[in-house]
């Protein structure tokens, strides 16, 4: 997965979209869907924080990748989503690139979205984008 090329803020899901409409390789995006958890060994604080709307981690819950013209649009994805996934809380993004005017392979997609979902399930995220259930960027914190 490359950075894409960008003079655009990204202030919405659908300017993530725009972006990868205007790379020169054809892009496949891949995304993984999280929901708000407590961690298995959680104290009694922390499940008190977490009952009160606090806390918590993003676990993996599912992937996918899709064309470019496969997303309309945020309400469209986010409408597909929720008739799939019960409860997600924040969409990790990333594009990754063909070669030679030809889209991504099966396998270098797959092998990418694997090492997508491994590496937020161990919180390392800063190289995606996040938006949460509005399409809107996110910039996350880790805590320790």
């Amino acid at each position: 997965m490359t950075p894409m090329t960008t003079g655009l803020e990204l202030t919405s899901f659908d300017d993530f979209l725009k972006l990868a409409r205007q790379q020169a390789e054809p892009q496949q995006l891949l995304f993984v869907f999280t929901r708000n958890e407590l961690p298995a060994d959680h104290t009694p604080d922390q499940a008190a924080c977490f009952a009160a709307g606090q806390g918590g981690h993003l676990a993996p819950i599912i992937c996918v990748d899709k064309a470019l013209h496969e997303i309309p649009g945020f309400a469209a994805f986010a409408s597909e989503a929720d008739a799939h996934i019960d409860d997600w809380a924040v969409i990790f993004a990333a594009a990754l690139p063909g070669i030679g005017n030809r889209p991504p392979t099966p396998l270098a997609i797959n092998q990418a979205l694997d090492r997508m979902v491994e590496t937020v399930r161990g919180g390392q995220v800063a190289s995606y984008l996040a938006f949460d259930r509005e399409g809107i960027p996110l910039r996350l914190a880790t805590s320790h």
